[in-house]
């Protein structure tokens, strides 16, 4: 009886291990298959991440200006996300619709020219004509009958573009510039020109060449403020003056002022009711590519601000109400109108994804009794260095350099094109 009791313990043993054995095999299969799944899973969720549709921007654009090139993100220094895509116009403010009117059309294209109103007159200086070929005459433009007329040559030694400029109501007073085209060097002459007689004098040169130095007659001097250094980027922040009277200078040297707490070109300088204001601006500027011949024009990193300084009896620098967004590209492109400075266009920070050059379009207007900022229209298209002036109710701007098209804010073609509309400004 012993026996068939100790076969049916062991058969029993067996059974039980064959039980235990399979149960581990299947459990180890199921483990297997579930570690391959979150595996793969882990994998696509590298290569493609959850969508959100309340974080992305749907934006349909062709692939050069919609995403940077490889050269151009490692500049940039940081890594754009290739899933999302930031509009070309991303920097246009809401403005009312303005109605322009096509006036006569300048002689010449002119992009980074100057210009300063006499009266019914806008004498429209200098700039290039193309990146390779600059203006080195004086067209004048009368308000009163639409026409252009009484072209006359500039000084041969006079800068071309880039140009500081003020006005006592005859004499136009020229500050130093670039001379000649691409990215040249500046030129520290200056010069008088006294627009009843066309007749040019020269005047005591500043004591360093500057490009696009903020420029304006203030109690008596002439002053003259930041721009950018001989190699055309460094941001300069020195301030001079020069006493001045009836087209002449009153010294034989420059006086130091004051530094400008900012430094850079192209801002627009104007003084109102005795106090001089300095608005807008740029850190940086395209230089001169080392050892080419003809100082062929190579981009570098700019900062556009939207700073405004003001000077009054205190002699101290003020900080007032920064402009509705950064704007460079100014210097003439502003005009004084019922207590308000009114500017006209510009270019404004660069696209943070294309890194393209971005223009303005709209026109802005500061209320010196306010204090304040606004955006009253828009212009035709956006555009930069616009040479702007105003008469018998009438905003004018002719010249400068307009973007492609609607959809696309980079600068491209030169324009002389004049233009104007009804100028009504909220007091």
């Amino acid at each position: 009886m012993a026996r068939p009791s100790s076969k049916h313990a062991s058969l029993k043993l067996v059974l039980i291990c064959l039980a235990l054995l399979g149960f581990a095999l299947i459990a180890d299969y199921i483990w297997a298959s579930s570690s391959r799944i979150s595996y793969s899973l882990s994998i696509a969720s590298n290569w493609a991440p959850p969508y959100h549709p309340d974080t992305s921007i749907p934006v349909t654009t062709k692939p050069d200006s919609a995403n940077p090139t490889k050269g151009e993100a490692a500049k940039g220094g940081k890594d754009v996300n290739p899933g999302r895509a930031l509009s070309a116009t991303f920097a246009d403010l809401p403005a009312p619709e303005l109605t322009w009117k096509k006036m006569t059309t300048a002689p010449v294209p002119r992009l980074d020219g100057a210009a300063i109103q006499i009266k019914n007159l806008l004498f429209v200086f200098a700039g290039y004509g193309t990146i390779d070929s600059v203006h080195s005459h004086v067209d004048v433009y009368n308000f009163t009958d639409n026409t252009w007329g009484g072209r006359f040559d500039m000084p041969k030694e006079m800068a071309h573009s880039h140009l500081g400029m003020a006005t006592d109501g005859r004499y136009i007073y020229v500050v130093t510039g670039q001379y000649g085209p691409q990215c040249r060097g500046p030129t520290a002459h200056t010069f008088v020109l006294d627009t009843e007689t066309k007749q040019w004098q020269d005047m005591p040169p500043l004591p360093v060449p500057r490009y696009a130095p903020a420029t304006q007659l203030w109690r008596g001097r002439l002053h003259v403020m930041g721009g950018s250094m001989e190699n055309r980027h460094t941001p300069a922040l020195e301030h001079w003056s020069l006493a001045v009277k009836d087209g002449k200078a009153l010294e034989k040297e420059w006086r130091s002022e004051i530094p400008i707490p900012r430094g850079g070109p192209h801002r627009a300088c104007i003084v109102v009711d005795d106090r001089l204001y300095v608005i807008g601006g740029q850190e940086g500027d395209f230089m001169a590519k080392p050892g080419s011949p003809i100082f062929k024009c190579s981009r570098r990193n700019e900062v556009v601000y939207s700073d405004v300084y003001m000077l009054d009896d205190d002699m101290k620098w003020k900080v007032l109400p920064s402009m509705p967004k950064p704007d460079s590209h100014i210097e003439f492109a502003w005009v004084v109108v019922n207590n308000s400075i009114v500017i006209v266009g510009g270019t404004t920070d660069k696209h943070p994804q294309t890194k393209k050059m971005v223009l303005n379009g709209e026109v802005f207007q500061f209320s010196l009794r306010l204090q304040q900022w606004s955006v009253i229209g828009k212009l035709p298209f956006r555009v930069k260095t616009t040479l702007v002036g105003y008469w018998d109710g009438w905003l004018y701007f002719t010249s400068g350099q307009r973007d492609k098209g609607p959809d696309d804010p980079s600068p491209k073609k030169v324009i002389g094109e004049m233009w104007r509309t009804n100028l009504k400004l909220v007091l």
